[in-house]
């Protein structure tokens, strides 16, 4: 599956100080530190719906986190995955009355529009599900060799499942207790109930073919594959084991995440799936989380429609620290478009301050696990300072230019 067109990034001179992340297995921030190729492996949507403010949310932090790497001179091998085949998809193509694969391929296209809007550098493996499902056959037939995985007692659906148990260390990657884990599970895609499970909490990870729903032929029978495998095999297969980051939005911190990286951690017979977890906070909408159930979502495409500027959207988001679960109002999008025209006037200047501290300030506060609202305050205060015409060096408009696209994803000559 291809991506979307990449940004030209410009190159910065010099680097700043080495990127620190909140990581939620240790429940600190502490260094990334990659090797000369960067690895990370971000969750991407499910394509029943347009993107919004949410989604955008998440994909503009691992962009910022993408684009620092990249400006501390690493290689980044991005990866993504794509799940074009679950139910929520093919419950939202019966409510209109549409064939699911029609929908999933408008509402891909749709993301893509939206990310290249937006200025997100694409991943480098961009994989959907229908085109992992080989992986995941072979994977799922290594965990039953395992003992890892059992089939149910069910003539009708033998379905695959996960033993949580597996790997001994199940539940390091959450840190949530027992009774936390049961309700997340319940609320977020499991089937506690299914007859037959040795456990609850036990995950799918082949479903038996049913009526009316596409399925693919397998040693242990025809079907699809689970939601978590579908990401512990695309990760896996293209970053190896013990990659650096795996990141996506708090609420895939449990079934999601914990269930992909024991999966991958059996497989691999290795203790950790990622060195880091990394997990953005939600967006809300008069007093809610932002989410397609609750049907209270700002879509990107909309606002763009509308005549919104990407650029405001992107510096409205950023204006949140990423961990933080965050309003949306019609004020943060206005201060984001408010201070996309300040600097567009303040680099449009024929002198300015000089950048180099201000590019420093910058740099260091992205490092300093991506607090985005210190490093657009940074350029704020240069930006003031050079509408009041304070400094002469003639270069600095361009090369605040430069890093603000660079390393923010805003493109101020446009």
């Amino acid at each position: 599956m291809h991506s979307w067109p990449s940004p030209v990034l410009p190159e910065l001179p010099g680097a700043g100080p080495a990127l620190r992340l909140y990581d939620t297995a240790d429940a600190q921030v502490k260094p990334v530190a990659p090797g000369p190729v960067a690895t990370m492996y971000v969750c991407g949507i499910t394509p029943y719906d347009a993107t919004h403010l949410g989604h955008a949310a998440t994909y503009l932090a691992f962009d910022t986190v993408h684009r620092v790497l990249r400006d501390q001179g690493h290689d980044v091998h991005y990866v993504q995955n794509i799940t074009d085949v679950d139910d929520p998809l093919f419950e939202r193509a019966e409510r209109d009355g549409v064939d699911w694969r029609d929908l999933g391929t408008r509402e891909i296209d749709l993301f893509r529009e939206d990310m290249a809007a937006l200025r997100v550098v694409p991943p480098r493996d961009y994989i959907g599900a229908m085109e992992s499902v080989d992986e995941v056959i072979t994977a799922v037939s290594e965990l039953l060799e395992k003992g890892a995985a059992y089939v149910v007692d069910d003539d009708e659906f033998p379905d695959v499942y996960f033993r949580a148990g597996a790997t001994g260390v199940f539940g390091y990657e959450s840190n949530y207790d027992r009774a936390t884990m049961e309700r997340f599970f319940a609320e977020r895609g499991g089937d506690p109930d299914r007859p037959g499970k040795e456990d609850p909490i036990d995950a799918l990870l082949w479903r038996a073919a049913r009526p009316g729903e596409p399925s693919w032929e397998a040693p242990f029978g025809a079907g699809r594959p689970g939601w978590h495998i579908e990401c512990s095999v695309i990760a896996l297969n293209r970053l190896g084991t013990a990659f650096d980051i795996q990141g996506g939005g708090s609420d895939l911190i449990f079934p999601h995440h914990e269930y992909s990286a024991a999966h991958g951690e059996a497989l691999a017979e290795q203790r950790r799936f990622a060195r880091h977890y990394v997990h953005t906070g939600m967006i809300g909408l008069d007093g809610e989380k932002m989410s397609k159930s609750l049907g209270n979502l700002v879509l990107v495409s909309r606002l763009r429609s509308s005549g919104v500027d990407p650029r405001a959207i992107r510096l409205g988001l950023l204006s949140g620290h990423y961990r933080a679960d965050r309003m949306w109002t019609d004020a943060t999008l206005a201060e984001g478009g408010d201070r996309l025209a300040c600097w567009r006037r303040a680099v449009s200047a024929e002198a300015g301050p000089d950048a180099v501290a201000t590019i420093a300030r910058v740099r260091a506060h992205l490092a300093d696990d991506l607090d985005t609202p210190k490093a657009l305050a940074a350029v704020d205060g240069w930006a003031g300072d050079a509408l009041d015409g304070i400094g002469r060096d003639t270069g600095a408009p361009a090369a605040i230019a430069d890093a603000v696209d660079a390393l923010l994803g805003v493109d101020l000559r446009a």
